[in-house]
Formats: structure tokens, C-alpha cells, sequence
């Protein structure tokens, strides 16, 4: 029996979006759900009582960040990252190759694993899937993630077959070596942009016993269309009993797109990095309020929305607190775009419940403009 398991509730008649539950050692979540990223075991300038006070489920944390500073000995000895971080739901640990995917030249793949320097000070590394499945035990998330390729775009046909093979071998070290009960681990489809090539994938993962699967590789500068083809494609072959994640996803638009394909979680750094950069989200789109024109804007961010920084601040305070370099700016726009996504979730999720899915969906395209308002 795994620690984490998938329920799936309700399938909507007309499309692949569907209702679950997530059981974890940390809770019983609801599905589909965006997971906010706390990299360095923390969700940048947020506390978990913030958190916790807009609804937050499982949120992300990252293997490789965590090896390199403070390293995983320190954390476990510190009881595990819930204890360590104060966090009380839900964790999933990236297993840090997406991480040392975008190295670059600073990274060298083999069978064996993969060698690194170090982005803090240089020095060489070494993740295998047995050291990255050990140190997401000594991490103690509640869903561990399989060491994989990340396969860059484009990539021909030849390197994305031996990439994707290699995937699915060291998919089987991670859960050979795999020992913690209290915790899952899901394998990660790859295969590119090619079709043939993820079904390869997904049927080598299916053959062995992950407690759900992660859908890694999208999103990585393919065309949208692109990414909804290969993804549509490729959650028809999973296993419906178990969780599907889509890896590194997070605009209203792809969420809406991924959950009408079948997909039930989704995180992305997108919310929280834009917010420091002066950008909230909003349901017609994407608000730059640095921008001139919100000078003397009194309104909130999103009229619609309930969350701190909507209730109680204007346009032109926040701008104004951008242009003063004030850390609070960061602090209530981080609020307010997790709280948007979040809430966005829960709006599909109510929508799937009552049959209305596809009305929703309809509703959102007439609008969400995919650019600065």
C-alpha cells in the first residue's frame, strides 16, 4: 500500500477534467490543485499561516536546491522539512532534474548519474537516482519525484529516444532504492515532443509500481498547441487510479487546458516570480501595476478577489511601493497571485462538481487575454 494514494471522485462526461482526492501522511487534498513552489523550503516572503489562510494544499520543494545549501543530513536531523520549514500539509520534493537540466554546459549526463558544478560556489557534484531518492528521504517530503532528463526543445528524435529510455532505467534505481513507508514516489513521463515517444515512456512506468506520475519535459519553450497535443496524448494512456502532474505549469490559461486533459496538479514558480517583478494576475490577465497609468488608480488589483492585499490596498499604493523599492510590495502581490491560482483551482474544482466544467472553460477564453493589460 502506498503512503499516497489517488481517489478519483468524479470524470466530467465531455472532456478529461476530473474530481479526486489526495491522500497523504500530512492531510486529504482536493484535486485538481495548483501546488505553490517553496524552492529553498520556503514560498518566497510567505509564512505558513499565510499560506494556510488561502487554502494551500501540498506545495513544492527542491532536492537540488536543498543538497547543495543547507544539505539533506542537516534537514533530516532537524526532523524533516514539515518540522524543519514549520509546514504542516502536504510537501512534494522535485528530485532536482529540471534543476540540473537547465545547467547547461555546467552539467555532465551519464548512465551513472549526473555531474554538476555547483551555481553557489563552483564546486563539482554528483546526483544519481539512488543520491537523489536518499536525499528525499532524509528531506521526508510526502511525495518524492523520480530522477530524470529533462529533454530540452527542440530536440531530435534520436537524442529525446535515448534520453527518454534512460529516464525510464533510472526511474527503476529510484524505486529500487526507495525504503521510507511514509512516503510515495512518482515516476515522471518523458518523450518530448514525440508521441511515440512518451507512450514508450508511460508504458515502461506503468510496468512498474509508482503511487502516481508526473508529466515532465512541457513547458520548456514548445508552442502552447504543441504542449496541449503531446499532453492530451499522453494522460489518455495513464493509469486513471493514480495522481497525474503536470511539472512546472502555472498560468490560469495552461491550468484550465491541463485539467480539460486530464491532469490534477500543477505547480510553477510563475505566480510568485512575476509578483516580485511587479505583476499580479488577474482573471482577464496579466496586471504590470509598476506601470505609469496606475499612478493614481485607487482600485484594488482585482475587484472580484478576496484576498488580503484585494481587500485592503489600491493600485497606486502598491505601485507606489515598487517604485520606493519597499519589501512589502513583494510580500502583498506573492499574496495576492497564490491566492488567485489557488482560488482558481477551487473555482474548477466547484465546476467539475456541478457539470459545468465546459461552461467554465468557455467563460474563462472569452476573458483572459494572454498579455499585459
Amino acid at each position: 500500500m502506498h503512503a499516497v494514494t489517488y481517489e478519483l471522485l468524479k470524470e466530467d462526461a465531455t472532456c478529461g477534467a476530473r474530481l479526486g482526492k489526495l491522500h497523504t501522511p500530512h492531510g486529504d487534498f482536493d484535486t485538481p490543485m495548483f501546488m505553490p513552489v517553496g524552492t529553498q523550503a520556503t514560498v518566497k516572503t510567505l509564512s505558513p499561516e499565510e499560506l494556510y489562510a488561502m487554502d494551500s494544499q501540498v506545495i513544492l520543494s527542491n532536492t537540488y536546491h536543498l543538497f547543495l545549501r543547507p544539505g539533506s543530513e542537516l534537514i533530516r536531523k532537524a526532523g524533516g522539512l514539515h518540522k524543519f520549514m514549520n509546514y504542516k500539509r502536504g510537501i512534494l520534493t522535485d528530485s532536482g532534474g529540471f534543476q540540473v537540466f537547465s545547467l547547461g554546459a555546467m552539467r555532465k549526463i551519464s548512465e551513472e548519474g549526473v555531474t554538476f558544478r555547483s551555481h553557489i560556489d563552483g564546486s563539482k557534484k554528483f546526483l544519481s537516482p539512488e543520491i537523489a531518492t536518499h536525499v528525499q528521504e532524509d528531506l521526508g517530503s510526502d511525495i518524492a519525484m523520480a530522477f530524470d532528463e529533462c529533454i530540452p526543445y527542440p530536440a531530435d528524435f534520436e537524442y529525446a529516444k535515448v534520453s527518454t529510455q534512460r529516464t525510464t532505467r533510472w526511474a527503476k534505481r529510484c524505486l529500487d532504492s526507495h525504503t521510507r513507508p511514509d512516503q510515495s514516489l512518482f515516476g515522471i513521463v518523458q518523450g518530448g515532443i514525440y508521441p511515440e515517444l512518451r507512450k514508450m515512456s508511460v508504458q515502461g512506468l506503468l510496468e512498474m509500481d509508482f503511487a502516481g506520475y508526473g508529466i515532465g519535459g512541457l513547458s520548456v519553450g514548445e508552442p502552447k498547441e504543441t504542449m496541449y497535443d503531446i499532453l492530451g496524448q499522453t494522460t489518455e494512456l495513464m493509469d486513471k487510479h493514480k495522481a497525474r502532474y503536470l511539472m512546472g505549469v502555472g498560468t490560469p490559461d495552461c491550468i484550465v487546458e491541463a485539467v480539460n486533459l486530464g491532469v490534477d496538479m500543477l505547480d510553477c514558480v510563475f505566480p510568485t516570480r512575476v509578483a516580485r517583478n511587479g505583476t499580479a494576475m488577474t482573471a482577464t490577465g496579466r496586471l504590470v501595476v509598476r506601470n505609469a497609468k496606475y499612478a493614481e488608480d485607487f482600485k484594488p488589483i482585482d475587484e472580484h478577489c478576496q484576498c488580503y492585499t484585494c481587500r485592503n490596498f489600491s493600485r497606486a499604493y502598491i505601485r507606489h511601493l515598487f517604485k520606493a523599492e519597499e519589501l512589502f510590495a513583494l510580500r502583498l502581490l506573492t499574496i495576492h497571485n497564490l491566492y488567485f491560482l489557488l482560488d482558481f483551482a477551487k473555482q474548477i474544482r466547484a465546476a467539475i462538481a456541478a457539470d459545468r466544467f465546459p461552461q467554465f472553460r468557455k467563460q474563462f477564453w472569452e476573458n483572459y487575454q494572454d498579455g499585459q493589460l
